[in-house]
């Protein structure tokens, strides 16, 4: 018994070139999770790192025992369409701050569109990490 672990442990690392499935039905929008995949030695698809997968969201339904593929995943959303934002509008030592409406949804990093609140102006700015849109002059 104690051949067989070492024989395993001793694999080289090429040789398992697999693939990750789902260990339940995952809807469209999750998150993934680490207990929500599961690496199998079968396949070649990409990703095969359960590393690579976790803290994305699905952008399709995939059902328990199918494979995960690159094509399902995307960043998770940060702001949804219609919700209330803070927008920031930042130069030297001047910070300017106004509540806004999101008018699409986006994850970190992406321009979306937003409207103040307050003037009805509708502006685009970058999805901060901490949940803000900075507004940017062009």
């Amino acid at each position: 018994m104690k051949a067989l672990l070492l024989a395993v442990l001793l694999m080289p690392a090429c040789a398992s070139a697999g693939s990750l499935i789902a260990q339940r039905t995952l809807p469209a929008g999750t998150i993934i999770m680490p207990t929500d995949v599961a690496a199998t030695a079968e396949g070649d698809g990409l990703p095969d790192n359960i590393s690579q997968v976790v803290g994305q969201q699905l952008r399709v339904i995939v059902y328990e025992g199918r494979r995960i593929e690159a094509s399902f995943l995307t960043a998770p959303t940060a702001i949804n369409r219609n919700q209330m934002v803070t927008l920031a509008y930042e130069k030297s030592a001047l910070r300017i701050e106004a509540e806004g409406r999101a008018l699409s949804a986006g994850s970190v990093g992406q321009v979306i569109r937003v409207m103040n609140t307050a003037s009805r102006v509708t502006v685009s700015g970058r999805i901060a990490p901490n949940g803000t849109v900075v507004v940017e002059q062009f």
